[in-house]
């Protein structure tokens, strides 16, 4: 694979030590939250395993669409895909051609749009279809190599109780695809980049936002209801351009599902 060693270097820092955390799930709860994902990012359809989003610039791909960004462009929001790509790889899993160059090989969407069924895409999909555990783990990972990230991030006099949040949230199965879902969903909260007047719009600042309940279902509950706050204050703050306010029911939909037993 070319021109993605720093990106592989990164994404390896988290593998190694998050990996073994993922045995705290069931095979089959971790298909579950696989399925749901999928269900939440595409319609659990096999088309939408590579999308190009309205209003975007960007296609997303896989069962959590991740980013990957044409070349000379830089967005607000995390890349992932080229970090996919490199977990792929230390799992000994080849990602086919197409996916694996540094950047998209599709400019627009209307690029993107005119070439959805030519063999190499419809070969990117049927391999993505077929390696929803390999997605869902890289997921897991990603979601919990952020704790340090966010704690490093979040204010002193807010760490301690950020923290405790998230083990009450984790400490169910529902809670754990909440947190899993909801970095893959819309990040850690860490990057100044990402945010709107100021306001970031990450796991960071969900559990910042969440109201003081006990552990297991009641926070996973909570969080749900929190996530939503965070992501209504995120349209108000958008750019008036953005049109943000048509995705407001779906996202309220999708944190929904936290509040639901896994």
């Amino acid at each position: 694979m070319q021109a993605v060693s720093r990106i592989a270097a990164l994404a390896l820092l988290f593998i190694a030590g998050n990996l073994a955390q993922a045995a705290d799930l069931t095979a089959g709860q971790k298909a579950a939250i696989g399925k749901k994902i999928w269900q939440n990012e595409c319609a659990g359809s096999v088309a939408g395993l590579t999308t190009w989003n309205a209003g975007e610039e960007f296609p997303s791909l896989g069962i959590g669409h991740f980013i990957w960004y044409p070349a000379g462009f830089k967005g607000r929001f995390e890349e992932s895909w080229p970090s996919f790509v490199a977990f792929a790889n230390q799992r000994g899993v080849e990602v086919p051609a197409v996916g694996r160059e540094r950047h998209s090989p599709w400019r627009s969407k209307a690029e993107f749009q005119a070439d959805f069924k030519s063999e190499r895409m419809t070969a990117l999909r049927k391999w993505l279809a077929g390696n929803v555990t390999l997605q869902t783990d890289f997921i897991m990972a990603r979601s919990r190599a952020a704790l340090p990230k966010i704690l490093a991030a979040a204010p002193g006099s807010e760490r301690q109780r950020i923290e405790a949040n998230y083990h009450k949230v984790s400490s169910s199965a529902q809670g754990t695809y909440a947190l899993i879902d909801y970095v893959n969903f819309k990040g850690e909260g860490t990057n100044v980049a990402e945010r709107y007047n100021g306001r970031g719009w990450g796991i960071l600042q969900v559990l910042g936002e969440m109201k003081d309940v006990p552990s297991g279902s009641a926070a996973a509950m909570e969080f749900s209801a929190a996530a939503k706050r965070v992501l209504s204050r995120r349209i108000q703050n958008a750019p008036a351009a953005r049109g943000e306010k048509r995705w407001e029911a779906g996202w309220h939909n999708r944190c929904a599902t936290y509040a639901r037993p896994l």
